[in-house]
């Protein structure tokens, strides 16, 4: 699934979309097709993320607060019950289980390990939270709980996307490469389905985006 293949089908559809809904999918496309175009990974992982984020209109922030992440949590339900032919669940089960594994057990993209690096914990509290992270994690892939690993992993995403946007990693860096390389191929399948499912089901109650277009001319 492509930026073109879906920008066809938009272009075909667009004036039939609620208001929100043609926004965030006309966005989300946008950013599609600058990451298709990328040739690096760093890049690519910058614009596949803003185009989801455009495309979800909310920020993730923190998953360990329990409001974003029941708001995240439902969101993420909603897409896995119009999935009707599974296509999530094959992308976490079937063609990247691996390297989700890996990015679970990997602190460098797990956010209370740089808040002890900053001050923020004690080393046996990040130490603590990380095992208790791993647990939920691996509970939730031993039971196939889609929705759960989807967002835990999306979290760790977070973290990645965090440090490259705040200047916290170098262009190319030697040290991050199976992060960014597994989490952009991950991203390039998921966000484009996503915003199928959203354009298969222009209905459902997507919410206002965030920045919405406002006409400079009026008062």
């Amino acid at each position: 699934m492509s930026y073109a293949s879906l920008k066809k089908r938009q272009r075909q559809e667009r004036d039939s979309y609620p208001t929100n809904l043609a926004l965030r999918v006309h966005r989300a496309l946008s950013w599609l097709e600058r990451a298709e175009k990328c040739e690096d990974v760093d890049a690519r992982f910058i614009f596949l993320w803003i185009s989801f984020n455009a495309a979800y209109a909310n920020e993730i922030g923190n998953q360990e607060r329990s409001s974003e992440q029941k708001v995240f949590g439902l969101f993420l339900k909603k897409l896995l019950d119009m999935d009707k032919d599974d296509v999530l669940y094959k992308l976490i089960w079937t063609e990247f289980p691996n390297s989700i594994r890996v990015l679970l057990n990997n602190q460098f993209v797990y956010q209370p390990f740089w808040d002890y690096h900053n001050g923020q914990l004690e080393e046996d509290q990040w130490k603590s939270k990380f095992e208790r992270a791993k647990v939920s994690a691996h509970r939730a892939l031993a039971s196939h709980n889609t929705v759960t690993v989807l967002a835990i992993v999306l979290s760790r995403m977070y973290t990645l996307r965090n440090q490259l946007m705040h200047g916290g990693a170098t262009w190319n860096s030697s040290v991050n490469r199976d992060q960014l390389r597994d989490c952009s191929a991950f991203l390039g399948k998921m966000v484009p389905f996503v915003i199928k499912l959203m354009m298969d089901n222009p209905r459902t109650l997507w919410g206002a985006p965030c920045y919405p277009v406002v006409d400079a001319q009026r008062d």
